[in-house]
């Protein structure tokens, strides 16, 4: 997906690099412009610390907040380390397949500026696991790393691509992501029923019992799930040994931006107009895992207000991605402030305890921002 140089610009150190002609370019073209200057280190590091009613502990993880950078940004782990000194509490590279592989053709990435909107088709484009493998071996850090595995697209066994995953990034992520909610590989998102996820989880879980340091995993589900499919995975969830959710991937719904240029390109949409019904899919699970099951929340997060609203939905972490094409890396501190702000308010001891205050009425959808 899209990320401009100017997403994560604080000062105007690169001059002509305005958000607005980054935003004129061809949307991969920025993406790696902003890739490339995370790498160099032109982008600056978070001034101050964040405070300390930020931190929470997720699956044993010591966040310095609970704001991450979701999947699809950094595909093959060239810049977590630069995400963490820039203000992100993790960060979640990947989707890694075992092979190498291209990705659909393009073009597969749009934007719908008017909507704050992305749709794409990328199809799990990355360099596989022994590349990335490799960076994240070489990595001196404290950050927050988790590596979000999927299947290669012409395997004849997905079940088996997730199992080489767990093998292959158990020993050095701090947690894994199992991803079978993309819309732009066919039939993955198949594994979301019952007997195929029974399968998935029996044998990815296996695996991760063989390595030497047990690593939180989470599953990574689509918003557009109906109440029995919702049922069915939950079912498969609490009888299993998983550690958490990540709610949601991107939507193959047009609705909320029916008539738009681009609006009916074929892959997931993500941003702003996600947050409704990706919100209302994690407050209905959290009704149906309970309490004790980490839920990361992931899904239109645009303002701090949405991504307050997101954690009283019941998630316990939150993740970003497309919202920063539009609004910048302003937005990281923004939320920041805004979450300090909505614990103090409340007089609450960290921001644990906005987790889960209005999951029945997102549920229920009387709530919508």
């Amino acid at each position: 997906m899209l990320k401009s140089l100017s997403s994560f610009l604080r000062s105007k150190t690169f001059g002509d690099f305005s958000r607005d002609s980054l935003l004129k370019m061809d949307p991969e073209i920025a993406h790696q412009t902003s890739i490339s200057a995370l790498k160099m280190g032109l982008v600056p590091s978070q001034q101050r610390a964040d405070s300390k009613l930020l931190a929470t502990n997720i699956c044993g993880l010591e966040l310095k907040n609970p704001i991450g950078m979701a999947a699809g940004f950094d595909k093959n782990a060239q810049v977590p380390v630069a995400l963490s000194k820039i203000g992100f509490g993790f960060c979640e590279v990947g989707t890694v397949t075992p092979h190498p592989q291209q990705g659909n053709e393009k073009p597969r990435l749009f934007r719908l500026p008017e909507k704050q909107a992305i749709i794409n088709r990328m199809g799990f484009n990355n360099h596989g696991h022994d590349e990335v493998f490799r960076r994240l071996s070489e990595i001196n850090s404290e950050a927050i790393i988790g590596v979000n595995i999927g299947a290669n697209k012409d395997s004849d066994d997905f079940v088996k691509d997730y199992v080489l995953g767990v093998k292959k990034f158990a020993p050095i992520s701090d947690y894994l992501t199992i991803n079978i909610s993309s819309p732009n590989t066919k039939g993955l998102r198949d594994l979301q029923g019952f007997e195929a996820l029974k399968r998935l989880l029996f044998e990815s879980l296996a695996e991760r019992a063989r390595a030497k340091i047990r690593v939180p995993i989470f599953l990574k589900i689509a918003p557009d799930l109906d109440e029995k499919e919702m049922d069915a995975i939950a079912k498969v969830l609490v009888d299993s040994d998983i550690d958490g959710l990540i709610i949601s991937n991107t939507t193959i719904d047009r609705e909320t931006v029916k008539g738009l240029e681009h609006s009916e390109e074929l892959g997931g949409l993500s941003g702003k107009p996600l947050f409704n019904l990706s919100t209302r899919r994690l407050a209905q699970m959290r009704l149906r895992v309970g309490d004790d099951m980490v839920i990361i929340g992931v899904g239109g997060i645009h303002s701090s207000q949405s991504a307050i609203a997101k954690l009283n939905a019941g998630a316990n972490a939150i993740q970003l991605y497309s919202a920063l094409v539009f609004c910048g890396m302003e937005l990281l501190d923004e939320i920041k402030l805004g979450l300090v702000s909505a614990v103090e308010k409340n007089s609450f001891k960290n921001i644990s305890s906005l987790s889960g205050t209005n999951t029945i009425d997102w549920a229920s959808g009387k709530l919508e921002l």
